[in-house]
């Protein structure tokens, strides 16, 4: 176990350092793409997720100088709230090229080589704004939507290749991605969940962890603790 690797991306703060944390702990070697650096982590490089070119670059990278990737977990994303009428088209299509093409192209990057050696585990983050909507947050939802649609098609494309695709799909989490203003800490809101808190950057660590490592017969399972926001 000492000498698995896995690759997190999103890796410099929020749910994705959480992940590298717990995966180290658990005795994977980790290495971590995020466009800022991060000196948490055993091996980290700068990298634009959505770009495909840097990501197979730092995938080989990662490969040649820590050994074969066995996991992969997306958590690179950015969040923001604005009404529908008001989204820029330049940022409609960010939110996509992070979010689902982040994921794709780590996908692309790894899948081929897991399938050759008949096993791997990729899990994308989504959001249980995938699932019930939010208000301004129409960009947002319908990126970790797609990511949920990416998940569960390659999830069958490849489960018969020994490679697990999931996904997590969190509720409001205690990361800097929600500032300090935002609706969903305000008490309002939080009284709303049975849980009556937001989720905890290590407790959705802890799902990712498991759909990687314990997880072996979930394909396609979109995970999503959000403190009962959506039942």
């Amino acid at each position: 176990m000492a000498e698995r690797v896995a690759l997190v991306t999103g890796a410099a703060s929020g749910i994705g350092a959480a992940v590298v944390a717990e995966l180290a702990r658990r005795g994977w070697r980790v290495a971590g793409l995020d466009l800022r650096h991060s000196t948490d982590v055993e091996h980290g490089v700068s990298v634009d997720v959505a770009d495909p070119t840097q990501v197979n670059a730092a995938i080989a990278r990662i490969e040649r100088e820590l050994g074969q990737v066995e996991a992969a977990v997306c958590a690179a994303g950015h969040y923001a709230i604005t009404p529908v009428a008001d989204i820029p088209w330049t940022e409609w299509r960010r939110m996509l090229r992070v979010h689902l093409g982040g994921l794709l192209n780590v996908c692309r990057a790894v899948a081929p080589a897991m399938a050759e050696r008949g096993r791997g585990a990729i899990v994308g983050v989504s959001s249980e704004l995938a699932i019930g909507g939010g208000d301004g947050e129409a960009h947002y939802a319908a990126a970790k939507g797609a990511v949920i649609g990416l998940v569960r098609a390659l999830a069958v494309e490849l489960a018969p290749l020994g490679v697990r695709v999931n996904a997590v799909a969190p509720g409001p989490t205690d990361t800097p991605l929600l500032p300090p203003e935002s609706p969903w800490r305000r008490p309002a809101y939080l009284q709303t969940l049975p849980a009556g808190r937001m989720s905890r950057p290590e407790e959705i660590a802890l799902a990712a962890a498991y759909l990687v490592d314990e997880g072996t017969f979930c394909v396609g399972e979109i995970i999503s603790p959000n403190a009962g926001a959506v039942i």
